[in-house]
């Protein structure tokens, strides 16, 4: 018996019929796991001592031979094995039905729900901007700057297409002057109410959930809500084109540089494209909400070691998934990817409180608008 170190390097030895001289002491060297790389000759000579014999090593021809014996029985063993009969078990196949069941009750990819939203408007036939931000100077103005850096860094522009086939297209001013940022707010809002409502419609059709506090229920929610709605829009969001299709409406973030590349820098326009690329099967993409809803390290969460046991079944599930219906070895990375995926969310939902928080604290002037989107992302 040899380790596969050793074994490598008896084997090249021979290869190469090399007989290499002892440096140091007159091949008396000690070899062991920490000094076998110092002297080839002593290494090789307690490789002969051990019983190692040129005459057992397998020729090229032969190691070809195994190799393809063993992919023959992994095709053949693929070939006769029932479609589901590997990794998942009936309470992970149960797990899974429950998951889909939930998100077709809570999400329509069509929108056709989403009504009596708000549009955005011509701030100066409109909405009133508060005297404050309309002529800020001093320490106003270092604040109107931030809350601009904050929400104004990418432009959103909207696309309405009517039932009688009609158009309606809205671009946020060309110029920079910050009023842009309040004529989306009314809508992201609204938006933000549609989507906020299905999640938590999902979270109570789960069994799993149900299951715990109501503490607990209100704090995983908080806490992942976010998270669940950009993998809810990552559904409906269209690489090719940049655009987040929601029924009649249309999103698609405007890059005043002229191309896609400056955008991507940007971490949430980053994280749709990645996970997009991974073109995940649906039942992925409601795994993904599992596990991302029952994090046991949510603030205010009491029950942390029943939540971990969840999540750890859900995450059990996922890779069980992925063996069953994705091909070997193509997508043998596919679930870490998923994974580093969802730790890539979860760092982006960190930067976006802070950031809410950042700016309710320093903007007492926030109008109700603003006020009212705050609201509903804390709540």
């Amino acid at each position: 018996m040899t380790c596969e170190g050793c074994k490598g390097f008896f084997r090249r030895a021979m290869k190469r019929n090399a007989r290499p001289r002892c440096l140091f002491w007159k091949g008396t060297c000690e070899i062991t796991r920490k000094t076998r790389r110092q002297c080839q000759a002593c290494r090789l000579r307690k490789c002969l001592e051990s019983g190692m014999r040129k005459e057992m090593i397998m020729s090229d021809a032969a190691v070809e031979e195994r190799r393809a014996l063993i992919r023959r029985k992994k095709r053949e063993q693929i070939r006769t094995q029932p479609p589901g009969a590997k990794g998942l078990t009936e309470e992970q196949r149960m797990m899974i039905r429950e998951l889909m069941n939930a998100q077709m009750k809570t999400f329509d990819t069509n929108f056709s729900q989403f009504k009596n939203f708000r549009l955005p408007e011509v701030l100066s036939s409109g909405c009133e901007i508060p005297n404050s931000l309309q002529t800020p100077s001093g320490e106003e103005a270092v604040k109107w700057s931030q809350i601009r850096e904050d929400l104004g860094r990418v432009k959103v522009s909207l696309q309405l297409r009517g039932e009688d086939g009609s158009v309606w297209n809205y671009k946020p001013p060309a110029n920079n002057s910050g009023k842009e940022i309040f004529s989306m707010l009314p809508h992201i809002a609204d938006m933000s109410t549609y989507m906020f409502k299905g999640i938590i419609n999902f979270a109570k059709v789960i069994s799993y959930f149900r299951d715990l506090t109501i503490e607990d229920q209100i704090s995983l929610l908080k806490g992942a809500t976010f998270e669940l709605c950009q993998l809810r829009f990552n559904t409906v969001f269209n690489a090719e084109t940049g655009t987040w299709e929601c029924g009649r409406l249309s999103y698609c973030l405007e890059d005043p540089a002229g191309g896609f590349q400056q955008l991507l820098l940007e971490p949430m326009l980053k994280f749709h494209y990645m996970l997009k690329k991974l073109q995940l099967h649906k039942e992925e993409y409601v795994l993904m909400q599992a596990i991302s809803l029952f994090s046991p390290d949510r603030p205010g969460v009491v029950q942390r070691c029943v939540v971990d046991q969840m999540q750890e079944r859900f995450a059990i599930t996922l890779k069980a998934y992925i063996e069953c219906h994705r091909p070997q070895p193509a997508y043998r990375f596919l679930f870490l990817k998923i994974m580093a995926m969802l730790t890539e969310l979860r760092s982006i939902n960190a930067q976006h409180t802070k950031r809410l928080l950042r700016i309710q604290d320093i903007h007492p002037f926030a109008t109700p608008l603003m006020q009212e989107l705050f609201g509903i992302v804390e709540g």
